[in-house]
């Protein structure tokens, strides 16, 4: 029970000292008509003796004038028009008396609040039932009115952030406009003449490139104002839903139950102004937060910046293999690594994997509709996100996936079916903040080969060793250079020998002379051919001279050679290069 209601119910000398603490310097009926407002206050929270908490005493001033305002604009009737002028009086009174000292209207109200509190607790008897249910309500009723004002502060916080995230947006997207017409000048100095070209290019490119360096920067910062947002609205719909708990299914019900048995005789089950205020509370923090976090899914939709909460940390843990056989069966894992953080798996996403062309791969990568097409069938193709508790992840394991059927596309010139790429989308959709934030996020496998038959195992591997050595960081799917350097062949051949071969010796300069022999046909090659280059039709699509194997045909041969029955040999060193005077064989 409110502090205020029990005061009242003060008598004799208790009650006398009671009604001394008022007078000019905080009238009683400010007290009366704002008890829940000021009892729901953090007083104690400011310290006295700080002068730099005068900030918080100067709100706290201006939050009572502003209730009694309120207050007195609600007044209505005959009556209600004497009430009205009186707290406009006293709203300019305390207003006057306060404004210059705000700390003294606290120091006024907490020892107020500290004497009534100390007559009601002496007055009720400690040893009271009665005496102990009112103290017991009384502190109820103020973890009530203490948990409506964080929330209030937290809203206010929201609001805040969410004005700050929309004006760095609006900024973001002028400097990306700059950006286009930056881009526009520098192709429109094709029509000039070189020597005009000359004289204007640096300084567009350099300019160029300060606005793009200023552009990522800026969207990293957004992506964090915009997952701090959203974890600051799911603390305060949290502490919404439990308030609401508090005051529907238990105050509410109370009440309910003490109108029931009013009608056996009980005593009246007392007013709903109460009530009805932490309700109209509850509706308008509600409402606040709805509109807030509207207003922050309007903003992300204006300007998607993909980023940690979205594409960047919705990883494939477990790579499906790049070798893919037709109805054979498969295994991939798919994490979210802010699923804890978030709370995703209160209600526990679902992932979809589908295979889709590199054609498709690139036009989603450019946000290009692909009209959900797929390039074949996956069975078992859906798998819900368990969280971990033990170790905090939320994570999709598919552990029976195989692709039923392939949709091959046109092949270009001398390209086999095993080197046409295909990858797995994993999809899915998870939502924050009580679902008022909704993300749908995406990632793309390692490029995968399909094969029907064991017998393409071999050139479908060519494929994936060469795509997994040369692919570049962030490129357009999935692009690789078609020639490279000898030495960074040697690098990539050296480190799936010794995966092969599952052996810590790998490939000597010896070794790699000879494989550059076999490769160019060369008896006496450069020294370490650091400038020849091998391209891809020399790796896997012409037979070498004399013969009807390619030269990675031939190395992964040998390799399998190796493996199987001169593994000990090789990690002993007694496998030796063979010699020739005609070159390798």
């Amino acid at each position: 029970m409110a502090v205020w209601i029990q005061a009242q119910q003060l008598q004799g000398d208790a009650l006398h000292q009671m009604q001394s603490l008022y007078g000019q310097h905080f009238p009683i009926e400010v007290r009366h008509y704002l008890s829940q407002w000021i009892e729901g206050q953090l007083w104690d929270a400011i310290d006295l003796e700080n002068p730099q908490e005068e900030f918080k005493a100067k709100r706290m001033l201006e939050g009572l004038i502003q209730e009694l305002q309120n207050k007195a604009e609600h007044q209505v009737g005959e009556d209600g028009f004497l009430l009205k002028i009186k707290l406009g009086h006293y709203a300019s009174q305390l207003k006057s008396t306060y404004d210059r000292c705000p700390l003294e209207l606290v120091r006024c109200i907490k020892h107020i609040l500290y004497t009534e509190q100390r007559l009601v607790r002496e007055a009720s008897s400690s040893s009271s039932p009665v005496g102990s249910i009112m103290d017991s309500m009384s502190q109820k009723y103020q973890l009530i009115n203490q948990a409506f004002e964080e929330l209030r502060l937290l809203t206010q916080d929201t609001e805040n952030d969410l004005r700050k995230l929309q004006h760095n947006q609006e900024y973001f997207i002028i400097q990306y406009q700059e950006s286009i017409r930056i881009q526009g000048q520098l192709t429109g100095l094709a029509s000039l003449p070189p020597t005009d070209r000359q004289l204007r290019e640096p300084a567009l490119l350099s300019k160029r490139a300060t606005v793009e360096a200023w552009l990522t920067r800026e969207a990293n910062t957004l992506q964090k104002y915009r997952l701090d947002l959203a974890e600051k609205h799911q603390k305060t719909l949290q502490l919404l839903r439990k308030q609401q708990t508090v005051i529907l299914e238990d105050e509410l019900l109370q009440w309910k139950r003490r109108q029931q048995l009013a009608g056996n005789g009980a005593p009246p089950e007392g007013g709903l102004d109460v009530l009805q205020s932490w309700c109209e509370k509850l509706a308008e923090t509600t409402w606040l937060n709805r509109q807030q976090i509207r207003r922050a899914e309007h903003l992300r939709q204006q300007l998607p910046i993909p980023g940690p909460i979205e594409e960047l940390t919705f990883i494939i843990e477990r790579q499906p293999p790049q070798v893919l056989k037709t109805l054979t069966k498969f295994v991939a894992t798919v994490r979210l690594l802010v699923g804890g953080k978030l709370n995703v798996h209160m209600n526990p996403p679902q992932v979809k994997a589908t295979i889709i062309s590199e054609q498709q791969a690139k036009a989603l990568v450019k946000n290009e509709s692909t009209r959900n097409d797929s390039s074949g069938e996956i069975i078992n193709n859906n798998c819900v996100m368990e969280y971990h508790q033990t170790t905090g992840t939320l994570s999709a394991h598919f552990r029976n996936m195989s692709l039923k059927r392939i949709k091959r596309s046109d092949r270009r010139g001398a390209e086999s079916v095993t080197e046409e790429k295909f990858t797995i989308l994993f999809e899915s959709q998870f939502s924050v903040a009580g679902n008022e934030l909704v993300f749908q996020v995406k990632t793309l496998s390692l490029p995968v080969v399909v094969i029907v038959h064991g017998s393409q195992e071999n050139n479908a591997t060519a494929t994936v060793l060469w795509d997994n050595a040369f692919a570049e960081p962030g490129r357009v799917p999935f692009l690789v250079p078609d020639k490279v350097l000898w030495p960074q062949l040697c690098e990539a051949l050296n480190m799936k020998y010794k995966a092969e071969v599952q052996s810590k010796r790998g490939l000597s300069e010896e070794n790699l002379l000879f494989l550059a022999q076999k490769a160019f046909s060369s008896i006496n090659p450069e020294p370490d051919c650091r400038n020849t280059t091998m391209t891809w039709s020399q790796f896997n699509r012409e037979s070498l001279p004399n013969r009807n194997f390619t030269f990675w045909q031939w190395f992964d041969g040998v390799m399998e050679l190796t493996k199987k029955h001169l593994k000990p040999h090789w990690n002993d060193g007694f496998v030796a290069v063979p010699r020739s005077r005609n070159g390798p064989q």
